[in-house]
């Protein structure tokens, strides 16, 4: 197949807009990596009429995507974790072509994982952990069983993730094989809720006291990126100067609960600001240990 697809990448390395090319092969019968073609070939451009391109090609031993994406859009996708697959093929792919060392010098950012992307990214499924688990216990409150329980999948997700990140690795497609090697505690976690022979409603509550107690646990480490902002005036914050903080941007939509949950949890102070009507007040919001 590398004869069949060499034609069409070398044509794309001509191309002075071309930074690099990338290969990533399927060695499983059924690859989620892959999208279950046999065969990836990624084009990072400086430019083209749009952000992200695919093409599908079949041939008689198998058959290829070609992703042609932009180096700004791909930068995104790795920053914020926009998407996953991307980030392991910049992680795992051979390199076919490469101008300037534009892809080495993106697989050993990747690779070292700088401590600023960390906290952001830590941040960011912190944000949508708390976001699931109060959504899993309104739910729960108003009978909602099977909303909650889907709540709940996705925060034991955030929390895995989390766990990754927190130990310093990049969470992969296959984030629970990952989880288990790393933090069993939180793999058996989620075994519980999918496999116990107990009631729905049963596991459901078992499953918001530990969630609870783990994003308890993990609040401190999560937070340091929030708290960079935080730190950035001795001032209380409205929630709209957050919300509109570049850096908070990449989780904005899970911030509100976020800091309700951070409030709820003694992280964060409110102070009241008066406005012009008569007894209602401007919620103001700074961190616990600043004066």
């Amino acid at each position: 197949m590398e004869d069949l697809l060499r034609p069409i990448y070398q044509e794309r390395a001509s191309d002075p807009r071309t930074l690099g090319v990338l290969r990533v092969e399927k060695h499983l019968t059924s690859s989620p990596v892959t999208d279950n073609f046999d065969t990836i070939l990624l084009i990072v451009v400086t430019e083209q009429a749009s952000e992200w391109s695919v093409k599908h090609y079949e041939f008689e031993s198998g058959t290829a995507a070609l992703h042609s994406v932009t180096a700004e859009k791909l930068r995104e996708w790795i920053e914020f974790s926009g998407y996953r697959r991307m980030f392991q093929w910049v992680s795992q792919g051979q390199i076919l072509f490469d101008r300037n060392e534009y892809l080495y010098n993106l697989k050993e950012e990747v690779n070292m994982f700088p401590k600023e992307q960390r906290e952001l990214k830590m941040a960011m499924e912190f944000a949508k952990g708390a976001r699931s688990y109060k959504e899993a216990v309104e739910l729960y409150d108003t009978s909602n069983l099977l909303d909650s329980y889907n709540k709940i999948i996705r925060s034991l997700h955030a929390l895995a993730r989390l766990t990754i990140l927190e130990q310093g690795y990049h969470p992969e497609l296959m984030v629970w094989e990952q989880v288990k090697r790393i933090d069993p505690a939180i793999h058996k976690l989620y075994q519980e809720l999918i496999t116990s022979d107990e009631q729905l409603n049963e596991r459901i509550e078992l499953m918001m006291l530990a969630i609870d107690f783990t994003l308890g646990n993990k609040v401190d480490v999560a937070i340091k990126h929030l708290q960079s902002v935080l730190k950035e005036k001795n001032e209380p914050w409205a929630f709209g100067e957050l919300k509109q903080h570049p850096a908070l941007a990449p989780y904005a939509l899970d911030l509100g609960m976020m800091v309700h949950y951070l409030v709820d949890k003694n992280r964060l102070k409110v102070k009241r600001m008066k406005t012009k009507g008569e007894g209602v007040y401007h919620r103001l919001y700074q961190l616990t240990d600043q004066p």
